[in-house]
C-alpha cells in the first residue's frame, strides 16, 4: 500500500491525521494499537517509541510521529496539487 497510520481509537490527534488523509483522498492502512503504552510493540518496532499517531510512508522511506508534523507532511508531500 505505501502508507500506514498507527492510531488509537478515540485519540483526537490520530483523528486529525486520519481526517486530513481522508480529506485529500489519500489511501492508507490503519493499524489500531492497544490503549496501554506497554503493549504498543508494533509502534515501537517501526518508530522507536510508543506514542501515536505514527505515519509510515514506505514509498518515501519516512516514519514520523507528532500529529502537527504529520499534518505538515501530508500538506507538503502527499496532498494532490
Amino acid at each position: 500500500m505505501g502508507l500506514t497510520l498507527y492510531a488509537l481509537d478515540g485519540c483526537p490527534y490520530c483523528d486529525r491525521v486520519s481526517a486530513a488523509l481522508d480529506e485529500h483522498g489519500i489511501d492508507y492502512e490503519t493499524v489500531w494499537v492497544p490503549a496501554l503504552h506497554s503493549e504498543r510493540d508494533a509502534v515501537k518496532r517501526v518508530s522507536g517509541q510508543r506514542q501515536v499517531p505514527v505515519l509510515v510512508d514506505e514509498t518515501r522511506g519516512v516514519t514520523m510521529a507528532e500529529s502537527d508534523a504529520i499534518l505538515e507532511y501530508i500538506e507538503a508531500t502527499l496532498a494532490p496539487a
